[in-house]
């Protein structure tokens, strides 16, 4: 659900079975194959039923140009997926679906069938509530959940709508690339056992062209069991 104008808002959980599912982009702006995936996430990212997050790596960047969005924290994430979902190596572009698969991302069919996996496999989600509060903070509310499999983890990402970036060198020299969002902040909230539980992030203030996710999904980088997002858009 949209956040409109300076109104409070609330992202509360779907129906059974409509989702949303999580879709994560491993991209680089140094990569010359990223665009078409890039562009692909844009047109996932404008489905209420899929959170569609970017990440950045900084992997490519000693070939000619520097991401700006590139960090750390997002290679780490992709470096955990690789490990957990058995891969030889990394690679972008890398779309993971729901934290059970992926693929480039350039060839939509591939996706699609792994969103349909996604579905059978988590038909009951464990999707967190946001909104926003009368201060202006970002609230995060699961109710109870019976977790049969282990405790999950509860990560917050903070992301861009929309990035236009020039490229002045390496293989992308010459063009602009879009990136969708683009994540900004990643952190874990905390490590859940399927008991009510709720979170208060102060220092986030949503507002037009930023969004907020949160990813639950089984302790360290498993299958997700849910998410949820949170758009400002302009009121009027």
């Amino acid at each position: 659900m949209v956040l409109a104008g300076g109104r409070a808002a609330t992202a509360r959980p779907a129906a059974g079975g409509e989702g949303p599912w999580a879709v994560e982009l491993f991209t680089s702006q140094g990569c010359s194959s990223c665009p078409p995936a890039d562009a692909y996430l844009g047109s996932l990212a404008r489905r209420p039923d899929i959170v569609a997050l970017s990440f950045h790596v900084d992997y490519w960047d000693y070939i000619g140009w520097k991401d700006p969005f590139a960090t750390r924290a997002t290679t780490d994430r992709q470096r955990a997926y690789a490990r957990v979902l058995k891969q030889r190596y990394v690679y972008t572009p890398e779309m993971v679906v729901d934290g059970i698969g992926h693929d480039t991302g350039r060839e939509r069919t591939a996706i699609e069938r792994l969103l349909v996996e996604a579905q059978r496999r988590s038909p009951r989600r464990a999707t967190p509530e946001l909104s926003r509060t009368a201060g202006g903070a970002l609230a995060v509310q699961l109710a109870p959940f019976e977790l049969a499999n282990g405790p999950a983890d509860v990560t917050l990402a903070i992301y861009d709508r929309r990035q236009s970036t020039p490229v002045a060198s390496g293989e992308n020299q010459g063009r602009t690339i879009d990136n969708f969002n683009v994540v900004r902040r990643l952190e874990r909230l905390g490590r859940w056992n399927g008991a009510a539980a709720s979170w208060t992030i102060d220092d986030v203030r949503l507002q037009p062209g930023i969004g907020a996710a949160v990813i639950v999904q089984r302790a360290d980088h498993g299958p997700v069991i849910g998410c949820n997002k949170l758009e400002p858009m302009v009121s009027g």
